[in-house]
């Protein structure tokens, strides 16, 4: 009878170990940013960001190391100061928002490389194009705010080819050189809100 009551205890705890408590998080947009880079005449890079996202982070885990992230940016809403830019960038030329008005983004992992860094690897949708990137997260650390909210904070940066989700518009100078760059920095600066 006594093995039988641990053999049950084990049972319990080992259940209660694969339902582990959820918790989930938003993006705190007030304090978020999604941004890139790309190089223009070979000389400068230009800068833009997408100002209409939404997303939520899963995680059984206090370090996020088990995090579960979806992700949606609204393509119509980028912003590279300049509205005529803005405007060819939504064009068929290279987003084609009309046909592809959203880009998903979908965790398949979040590796745990030492103490605030990881590997955030996912599939990335754009342009009607789905392809497996990783990208470099250091975590600034969970807090919580003078209102009571608990915080979380992460940097996100990584380089894609925009060539790899069919976004091939460009022309190339008298000097022989591409006008627009092909591989795109991303820095997302994120703080995420607990629900």
């Amino acid at each position: 009878m006594k093995k039988l009551s641990i053999l049950l205890s084990f049972m319990l705890i080992a259940s209660l170990g694969m339902y582990a408590q959820k918790t989930t998080y938003g993006f705190d947009k007030a304090h978020t940013n999604v941004r890139f880079t790309i190089s223009h005449m070979v000389i400068t890079e230009v800068d833009g960001n997408f100002s209409d996202f939404e997303g939520k982070v899963v995680t059984t885990k206090e370090d996020f190391s088990d995090a579960d992230i979806s992700f949606t940016i609204q393509v119509a809403s980028i912003n590279t100061d300049d509205d005529k830019r803005d405007e060819h960038l939504r064009s068929p030329d290279f987003f084609d928002v009309a046909n592809h008005p959203e880009i998903t983004f979908k965790s398949t992992s979040m590796e745990k490389v030492s103490d605030k860094k990881y590997k955030l690897s996912g599939d990335l949708t754009m342009h009607g194009v789905t392809k497996n990137i990783t990208l470099d997260v250091k975590y600034g650390g969970t807090i919580v705010d003078p209102w009571g909210n608990t915080k979380a904070g992460f940097k996100l940066t990584g380089e894609i080819n925009r060539l790899d989700w069919g976004l091939k518009y460009n022309s190339v100078m008298d000097s022989g050189g591409l006008l627009i760059g092909e591989e795109v920095g991303i820095v997302c600066n994120v703080q995420l809100i607990k629900l």
